[in-house]
């Protein structure tokens, strides 16, 4: 399928990218915001772009692509100069940006985990009934599930969020997974049943933070967005990405990472590879310097890659 991108650039001082989904739109005029109240006479545009992955919605991602199907169109705009900055979820940003684009920025993270939201009288995955079934389009997620409780029945879930919580309304799931960040985002908070603790769902790489991506060389644009950053969110999500980097992985694959910086500056990173149906995970986790963020999550995917990561993901590829 092709799309066509925007050709005409908007009036404007700066100009953002962004899917048109109520969450991107959400957060992309919240950057929007941010980047007025910090220079009001900033004149700051939106141009929305339809991606692939907003126009596939009856395949599974791991069928059409993987992450790249949510930027590839808005990475065009970007490098055609009709947007100036792309605001992605972070953890739709995949590790190898087309040349002549950076991670300009990552703003603070909000809450990592997964929610479950689920059908009356459910609070908790230890309340699901046998074989209830579960919608999730995420590979990480049906993995870790299956792990902890092999007899659910996996659904493919796709469409924005209010379809989701809709089909749960209807009756078509028992419950559904999503980030608990994008909910509280649309302001559904009073929809989640569970914040699924990490050391039971581990999140996906980057879930909770925005990425701002822009034009290599851009330094206006650079010098503008240095008011979203948050420097302790980018070492944790830097070390994150450098071990999906390091497993060569992206949606079409059940990887899971989650980092942490406290106060002394030591990083905390776990990472995870699974089989898709859940029997066997493979995890470890390293502590060391933020500063050197890139190189933890280098080492630690080196390390579960000769526990048995390696095999498995091979697996997928045969």
């Amino acid at each position: 399928m092709t799309l066509s991108v925007p050709t005409a650039r908007p009036d404007a001082d700066l100009v953002i990218g962004s899917r048109g989904s109520a969450l991107a739109l959400w957060q992309a005029e919240w950057v929007k915001k941010q980047l007025e109240q910090a220079v009001p006479t900033r004149r700051v545009a939106i141009q929305i772009i339809k991606t692939t992955g907003d126009a596939i919605l009856d395949a599974p991602l791991s069928k059409i692509g993987g992450k790249g199907v949510f930027t590839k169109e808005i990475e065009e705009a970007l490098l055609a100069g009709v947007v100036d900055l792309a605001v992605h979820s972070l953890k739709d940003l995949p590790t190898r940006l087309p040349e002549g684009l950076k991670l300009g920025c990552v703003t603070q993270r909000e809450d990592v985990r997964d929610a479950l939201v689920a059908r009356e009288g459910i609070q908790s995955l230890d309340d699901l009934p046998p074989r209830a079934i579960i919608g999730t389009s995420s590979l990480r997620r049906q993995a870790q599930l299956l792990a902890r409780r092999p007899d659910l029945q996996l659904a493919d879930l796709r469409g924005n969020v209010g379809t989701r919580l809709q089909r749960v309304d209807e009756g078509r799931y028992d419950a559904i997974i999503l980030a608990a960040a994008g909910l509280s985002r649309l302001g559904f908070e009073a929809r989640i049943a569970q914040r699924i603790p990490t050391d039971i769902m581990l999140p996906a790489v980057g879930q909770g933070a925005l990425g701002i991506e822009i034009r290599e060389g851009d330094s206006t644009t650079q010098a503008a967005i240095e008011v979203l950053a948050h420097h302790r969110t980018w070492h944790a999500c830097e070390a994150e990405r450098a071990f999906l980097h390091g497993l060569g992985g992206g949606c079409q694959v059940p990887i899971a990472a989650h980092a942490v910086v406290d106060d002394e500056g030591r990083l905390r990173l776990r990472g995870l590879v699974a089989r898709v149906d859940g029997t066997r995970l493979v995890q470890d986790e390293l502590t060391g310097d933020a500063r050197f963020a890139e190189d933890i999550g280098r080492e630690l995917a080196e390390r579960v890659l000769a526990q048995g990561a390696a095999e498995l993901l091979a697996e997928l590829h045969t």
